[in-house]
């Protein structure tokens, strides 16, 4: 059994082994990366502790603080400002800061992150005081630099640097913002009607362009149309001119035409009267003269045809025409706007001529005089000449008409 001296000498070696064990865990420190330590040897501030292992004197050196040296961010609740303009707008910020000095951290604010937060808190008011509700909603940039600018200077001394400054969210009163709506809907009620009006103009202006084209080009197409039609109609009086002056046709043959036209002079839905012409009685009559040429003993006929028997051969007219020649519908259509353009010109210039060299008016007696005098000179012109003025055509140059073939 264990003497009372023994257990005594066990005790204080176990307390003795404890000791050395606690002394030895309080001397040897290590700090993690991105981290300060404040030490203190008998309450007075004594180094700082970087990342690493560190030997402290036990019960004489002690930790007072653990410093992160991240960049930390804090965000704040919103808080009510008052614009210049009198309305309360709710601001959330967020700030981005990061410790420097770890001991100026731990002596020379008790809570630097409450302390940013008021801080922030009064700037922000003093900052969105001076600015209307326009401004606050367009300026955040230059609210972030003002911001970030006071903070940095004022937690300076406290081993803060302040990287950045954020105004997460700017919420004006539901009033306020129910008339923003309002305006912004009414703003692009206005620019939508702006571009339906403008759609409408070009719209407009597409149509009427469009038309113009159309009936430029319905002009044209009726011009030629007009052109092919003149010049086959020319063509086809030159060719029944041509025939009939090669069959050399007789007064009877010309009578029996008459009599199957006069039927159609009467067509009609409208037609009550019909007048007979006076050449009727004529072609009556030189049908009945062929008629008695052919019976027996009938005496012969006077005509081109007269003493001609069956079996002889037509004669022939010497008169030759020459085939018409179709000229090319584009070439027509220039030539005649070239010749109603010239006209055009020229009676602008007949025009232009006659306002600025205007006769005055006539004295009492002498006008009449003189006009007489033109109307007696003009007079025997016209008789002598016997015949009309020959009129302008404008049809193709290369066809002949009747009165030239004749």
């Amino acid at each position: 059994m264990p003497q009372p001296q023994d257990i005594a000498l066990y005790i204080v070696l176990i307390l003795l082994i404890a000791f050395v064990a606690t002394a030895v865990a309080k001397a040897i420190r290590i700090v993690p990366q991105a981290t300060a330590i404040i030490v203190e040897r008998l309450g007075r501030y004594n180094r700082t502790l970087d990342a690493g292992l560190h030997v402290l004197i036990p019960f004489i050196d002690k930790a007072r603080s653990n410093v992160d040296l991240r960049e930390q961010v804090v965000s704040f609740p919103p808080q009510p400002v008052i614009t210049s303009d009198n309305l309360v707008v709710s601001i959330d910020t967020v700030i981005y800061f990061q410790p420097t000095d770890p001991k100026a951290a731990t002596y020379e604010i008790a809570n630097y992150i409450q302390g940013i937060e008021q801080l922030t808190v009064t700037t922000l008011r003093n900052v969105i005081g001076s600015l209307d509700l326009e401004q606050t909603l367009t300026s955040r940039d230059q609210i972030n630099g003002q911001l970030r600018g006071v903070l940095d200077d004022a937690t300076g001394r406290w081993g803060i640097r302040v990287n950045r400054v954020e105004l997460k969210a700017i919420d004006p009163p539901a009033s306020v913002q129910d008339s923003m709506e309002k305006q912004m809907r009414a703003e692009r009620d206005r620019r939508a009607a702006i571009l339906n009006a403008e759609g409408v103009k070009q719209s407009q202006i597409l149509t009427a362009e469009g038309e113009k084209q159309a009936q430029i080009l319905r002009a044209e197409g009726t011009a030629q149309s007009a052109i092919l039609e003149a010049q086959g109609e020319a063509r086809a009086i030159l060719q029944v001119f041509d025939a009939i002056h090669k069959g050399n046709p007789d007064s009877k043959l010309l009578a029996y035409q008459y009599l199957q036209t006069l039927p159609q002079i009467a067509q009609g839905e409208s037609n009550k009267l019909w007048v007979v012409p006076t050449e009727l009685t004529k072609a009556l009559s030189g049908i009945g003269n062929a008629l008695g040429a052919d019976a027996p003993g009938g005496s012969s006929l006077d005509g081109p045809s007269a003493g001609i028997s069956a079996d002889a051969e037509p004669p022939t007219s010497e008169f030759e025409v020459e085939e018409p020649a179709l000229e090319d519908p584009r070439e027509a259509l220039r030539r005649a706007r070239e010749e109603a353009q010239g006209a055009t010109e020229e009676a602008e210039r007949s025009t232009h001529r006659s306002r600025r060299t205007a006769p005055s008016a006539p004295s009492p007696g002498g006008g009449g005089d003189r006009g007489d005098e033109g109307r007696q000179h003009a007079a025997p012109a016209t008789e002598e000449s016997g015949a009309p003025e020959p009129s302008a055509t404008t049809g193709d140059e290369h066809s002949t008409g009747p009165g030239s073939a004749s």
